[in-house]
């Protein structure tokens, strides 16, 4: 059977050709030929429409084993691809530089009392009048008893001076040491995997039936 269809309903009439059964007449001939059938289908030929691809060629039918076989010869149109990527991620470890905090280290001054002692000599003068014996005779004083004298004692006497003294007795070091660590990184990559159903049936009678194996 040949069907002439427009492009435009070239789909639909390959559905409901594909929904009655329609068969593979060179693998429904091979089968054929592998149960030992010999005949050639030169009984009818003619130019139809090969409507699974839309390209035409020659069919011709011939009579074997209570059916009619039917040879045809087609060409397959490529159309465009679908594609499906395959994608795989890949682990990659950086390092950066990050901030763990900070050490500070002030100096001020703060101010204590001590105290300390020290001796301190100190001068007194003191005047004492005392009476004079009646033996001493004016006569044994040397000058002139009525003579103006004045007489001067200074007093003297220590006192405390206080001076500091600076004097380094500690010190305060600041530094930086770097040391090497392994540190293990772990996560997950992900990879695109593809599986492959095959549906497509197995045409192996001649009845016109088609069995798809699922």
């Amino acid at each position: 059977m040949s069907v002439q269809a427009s492009d435009a309903d070239y789909e639909r009439v390959i559905d409901i050709l594909d929904d009655e059964g329609t068969i593979d007449i060179d693998e429904r001939s091979s089968s054929w030929r592998s149960e030992g059938w010999t005949g050639t289908s030169d009984v009818l030929s003619g130019s139809t429409a090969n409507l699974a691809t839309g390209a035409s060629g020659t069919t011709s039918t011939g009579s074997a084993l209570g059916a009619a076989p039917i040879s045809t010869s087609s060409e397959r149109i490529s159309e465009g691809d679908e594609m499906i990527p395959v994608a795989e991620e890949e682990l990659h470890v950086g390092k950066r530089d990050v901030s763990h905090g900070r050490v500070r280290v002030r100096s001020y001054v703060v101010e204590r009392p001590v105290s300390e002692q020290v001796s301190l000599r100190e001068e007194h003068v003191e005047v004492e009048r005392r009476p004079v014996s009646g033996t001493t005779q004016a006569g044994a004083i040397a000058g002139d008893p009525f003579q103006e004298r004045t007489i001067e004692v200074e007093e003297r006497s220590e006192e405390a001076v206080v001076s500091k003294e600076a004097r380094v007795v500690e010190e305060v070091a600041v530094r930086k040491q770097a040391e090497q660590r392994t540190e293990t990184i772990s996560d997950t990559v992900r990879k695109t995997e593809v599986d492959v159903e095959d549906e497509r049936g197995t045409r192996s009678n001649g009845t016109g039936t088609t069995d798809r194996k699922v």
